[in-house]
């Protein structure tokens, strides 16, 4: 098979040629190559010579200033044998053929020089292991040792060689053959999966960064269900992301039963994913119910609820993050927000859209309430008709009176007329959750339209509020939870 029409950017034919000038065999390799049989568009293109990469790299970006008159910047990694360089809309990498040997318990392996067979052989997958000649004399023309161009055709993700080696050897290849199962809409050839289901435990050994870059890219993904299902059903979700595990399953006392939080969760994902590209907003979709299986109870009267678990949620998401090695940044701070607000739509919704309801929600969620409301209809999972109709109901009534109380004063650049200090200052407080009292008083004055937002007004409302012993009171704990969900 010859694929020479495909190959229409200048940068192979300049490769070609710096490959013959050097006497060398050059191939595109792996994802490009698999990707061209796919229809899909890609920028990166892997090039492999039986040589020095480097050398080749070299001879390419010499050749590129003579053809264009311009010194392209070349990146040279020598401890790793690999060089980058940028052609107009490409970005080309070249490393010399190879073959690999590993020792077990590490994932670095032990590289030595070796024939394109070589390189094809330790590569991950078939479908990633076809290379393309772009050689003078062979220019276009197929290697596919490994039948990846069936496999493609048959949509199966299949290893090269025995794939309980292939996995020992890079446990990080069992979350890439669920990856590119979820991205390309593939199966994983059942051998293939019971090996990975075999190995799973060796995914310890994988930082937390590597794996991170995976679940990213499943969570990115059309329809990233796919790829927790297959992670939950080898193994590897348990090991890697316990909490999601523990929502699983259905708990029945009494007769009564809840909806498995964890098939509900991947559907919300999913009904997310259909609407927004926001990788961390998926992610708020993927940890929004994480705290139900710690607040889980079965009330006689009520049922099973789960009260509190947006307010639990939103404080397990920093150790969450921090254990997995996830961004300590606003992204997590978006993702705690999230899961900490995504009932308070529903609860102003249900209490008949108030619009001090409707302030405090626009107050809280700032610049990220068009996020929050996405998530929230993504979590309309009911399979009751006349309860779906009547949740996006009561969303469509929110959304209007949104954006008619923004229309005339936009909460969501909302600041309390009255500040930390001068209340410390005011009534003699050090820093203490008192002071956070007073705020959220005056806040709740203000929304409930009690007082107008004035600060000459809010002082001395306030200074009534303290007099009254307010602060002396036990903090009222408020409760948002969900029953029979």
């Amino acid at each position: 098979m010859n694929l020479k029409e495909r190959l229409t950017a200048p940068a192979f034919k300049l490769v070609g040629e710096a490959a013959d000038t050097l006497g060398r065999e050059a191939y595109v390799v792996g994802g490009y190559v698999r990707d061209l049989f796919l229809n899909r568009p890609s920028k990166d293109v892997d090039f492999v010579t039986v040589g020095s990469g480097i050398e080749l790299a070299e001879a390419v970006a010499a050749r590129i200033r003579k053809v264009s008159g311009r010194k392209p910047r070349l990146a040279v990694y020598a401890n790793y044998g690999t060089a980058q360089l940028h052609h107009r809309e490409l970005e080309l990498e070249f490393v010399g053929a190879r073959r690999e040997s590993y020792h077990r318990e590490s994932r670095n392996p032990i590289v030595e020089d070796g024939t394109l067979d070589d390189d094809m052989r330790r590569r991950d997958f078939t479908v990633n292991a076809m290379a393309l000649c772009v050689n003078a004399d062979r220019f276009g023309e197929l290697v596919d040792p490994f039948d990846g161009v069936g496999d493609i055709e048959r949509r199966i993700i299949r290893t090269p060689l025995d794939p309980d080696i292939t996995f020992s050897d890079d446990p990080l290849r069992m979350m890439r053959a669920i990856r590119f199962a979820t991205q390309l809409g593939f199966f994983i050839e059942p051998d293939t999966f019971e090996a990975i289901k075999r190995n799973a435990d060796r995914i310890k050994i994988i930082s937390k960064e590597r794996i991170n870059d995976e679940l990213g890219k499943i969570i990115r993904s059309r329809k990233p269900s796919t790829g927790f299902k297959l992670l939950d059903m080898s193994g590897l979700l348990e090991i890697i992301f316990p909490e999601l595990c523990a929502l699983k399953g259905v708990e029945t006392q009494e007769g009564r039963g809840h909806k498995d939080n964890f098939l509900h969760t991947l559907k919300v994902l999913d009904n997310v994913a259909e609407k927004s590209d926001d990788e961390w907003l998926r992610w708020s979709a993927l940890l929004h119910d994480i705290a139900k299986p710690v607040v889980k109870r079965y009330d006689p009267k009520l049922g099973w609820t789960f009260h509190n678990h947006n307010f639990i949620g939103e404080k397990m998401i920093p150790r969450i993050f921090r254990r997995m090695k996830l961004p300590l940044n606003e992204k997590m701070k978006f993702v705690a927000k999230m899961v900490g607000l995504h009932m308070r739509p529903q609860s102003v919704a249900d209490a008949g859209v108030s619009d001090s309801g409707v302030r405090r929600l626009i107050t809280d969620a700032g610049d990220d309430i068009e996020s929050l409301m996405l998530l929230c209809e993504a979590d309309i999972t009911s399979k009751i008709p006349e309860k779906v109709k009547r949740q996006l109901a009561g969303f469509k009534a929110l959304r209007q009176r949104m954006d008619e109380i923004n229309a005339a004063d936009d909460y969501r650049n909302w600041k309390n007329p009255v500040d930390g200090y001068e209340v410390m200052q005011r009534y003699g407080l050090p820093p203490c959750e008192k002071v956070s009292r007073c705020k959220e008083a005056v806040k709740e004055a203000i929304f409930d339209g009690v007082i107008p937002n004035d600060h000459d007004t809010a002082v001395e409302w306030l200074d009534r509020w303290v007099a009254a012993g307010n602060l002396e009171k036990e903090t009222p704990k408020g409760e948002c939870g969900t029953i029979n969900c």
